[in-house]
């Protein structure tokens, strides 16, 4: 798709001459890598909010290597050699499914990886996506912004790392069971929150076509995106920008929510033509990401309670 088969040639090429050139040393130079504990089992998650659910299911039994960063879009992601390295040495790799890491199956190929692959995606009902493009055919990948849909993924990640790992099968289970709590409460706090916000004042535009799940959940009007896809490669026309503009000013939206993982400028520009604030940089929604490690934000809960706090505030001032 957008990660040409060269790209990807010149990682593995690139892996194999570090590898040689580094054996004896160890690694860690992916995003969230925890420190080496001996037997501990070693799990490769791809996206941050993936990362994120695997830690809190395996708690300190698992050695997680989280592949994107924060605040990187997942739709233009192109693996390192780093990542293949941390690949063919994970006993589990853990992926969000529903086309997201469209360079995957290469990568786990060229890396020789012998060990489980979770799809934490299983399970889920899936919107409908975009038949014309490649990464969103077969649904919309987002789907962990409705926190019943994070519960299913994080139940197909304690099955996984369960069977990968029996000795500590009773440890998940428990994790499990604390955390779907956790995801119960998000999912009432955000529908409270939305509850005290007038049904016509709940108006969402945002940088790219993210929220679907979301937006279901809770009941808002999905009015339109900067970037009209799933996936942020698409471009707005000059017909589809006035378009926009036109519908924000119709229905009386109050603002246009950027995104942490995307450039604001555009939604800037479209947001003065329209007469409309923009929310932005320390308000930025989490679309695709979430904050950097250490913050409230880099968690999926503490970036999910974020979100709504800012499209409530914003829509009701």
């Amino acid at each position: 798709m957008k990660h040409g088969q060269r790209t990807l040639a010149a990682a593995v090429a690139a892996a194999v001459l570090t590898f040689v050139g580094g054996c004896g040393s160890s690694g860690g130079d992916a995003a969230g890598s925890a420190p080496s504990s001996g037997d501990a089992l070693a799990v490769v998650a791809t996206t941050p909010e993936v990362a994120d659910f695997v830690r809190n299911i395996a708690g300190d039994d698992v050695t997680v290597t989280q592949i994107i960063k924060p605040n990187v879009d997942p739709h233009e992601y192109e693996p390192t050699p780093a990542d293949i390295q941390a690949i063919g040495a994970a006993k589990v790799v853990v992926k969000n499914g529903v086309g997201l890491e469209s360079w995957l199956d290469q990568t786990i190929e060229s890396a020789g990886f012998a060990g489980t692959v979770v799809d934490a995606s299983q399970g889920v009902q899936l919107r409908a996506g975009d038949p014309d493009d490649e990464e969103t055919r077969d649904g919309d990948p987002h789907i962990w912004h409705n926190p019943q849909n994070a519960k299913i993924m994080v139940q197909n990640i304690e099955r996984g790392l369960a069977t990968a790992d029996p000795a500590h099968a009773a440890t998940y289970q428990a994790n499990l069971g604390s955390y779907s709590a956790k995801l119960d409460k998000l999912d009432a706090d955000n529908a409270a929150a939305f509850a005290k916000l007038p049904a016509d004042q709940r108006k969402l535009v945002t940088n790219h076509d993210a929220f679907g799940y979301y937006i279901d959940r809770y009941q808002l009007e999905f009015v339109g995106s900067v970037i009209p896809s799933m996936d942020t490669s698409a471009e707005l026309s000059a017909k589809q920008l006035n378009d926009l503009v036109a519908k924000i000013r119709s229905t009386g939206t109050k603002a246009i929510f950027t995104e942490s993982s995307l450039p604001p400028k555009t939604a800037e520009a479209i947001a003065k033509q329209a007469g409309v604030k923009v929310v932005g940089g320390e308000d930025a929604l989490f679309g695709d990401s979430l904050g950097e490690q250490g913050t409230p934000q880099g968690t999926y809960l503490g970036a999910e309670e974020h979100n709504t706090q800012v499209i409530v505030s914003a829509l009701g001032g």
